[in-house]
């Protein structure tokens, strides 16, 4: 998958939100790091009223799931801003699919692509060899 100039590269998973904006061409991207955004959680994703019991036998998913609503809304307000005009979505595969419940219509107008794999703490290098190969 090519990189377009400009375009924002959003690396998440439960816990971690990493962007980057590619700052060289599509045919030599050059993928840079920005500074981190705040993430609401608050908005306790789509499984919002489930509490731990045996068959949940943790509130940690139900953290990762707000993380991920919450990573959610953020970059629709900045698509809906329009600080964001081509947007790449890299995450853990449970991540990738709690986001995909949050998407605005707007923000599925200019997503470039998506890969379901978790690359957070990865380096710059691999996230773009990893959407290269895609």
């Amino acid at each position: 998958m090519k990189i377009p100039k400009g375009a924002i590269i959003a690396v998440a998973d439960g816990e971690i939100l990493n962007l980057y904006r590619n700052n060289g061409e599509e045919t030599a991207p050059k993928l840079t790091a920005m500074q981190d955004a705040a993430i609401s959680t608050e908005n306790k994703g789509s499984g919002g009223r489930h509490h731990s019991s045996s068959a949940n036998p943790s509130d940690s998913q139900q953290e990762e799931d707000s993380f991920a609503a919450g990573t959610a809304a953020m970059l629709n307000k900045r698509v809906l801003d329009g600080e964001i005009e081509a947007l790449i979505i890299v995450a853990a595969p449970r991540t990738l699919g709690e986001l995909r419940k949050h998407y605005h219509k707007a923000l599925l107008a200019i997503l470039v692509g998506e890969i379901s794999k978790d690359l957070t703490g990865h380096s710059i290098a691999d996230v773009e060899k990893t959407i290269d190969a895609n």
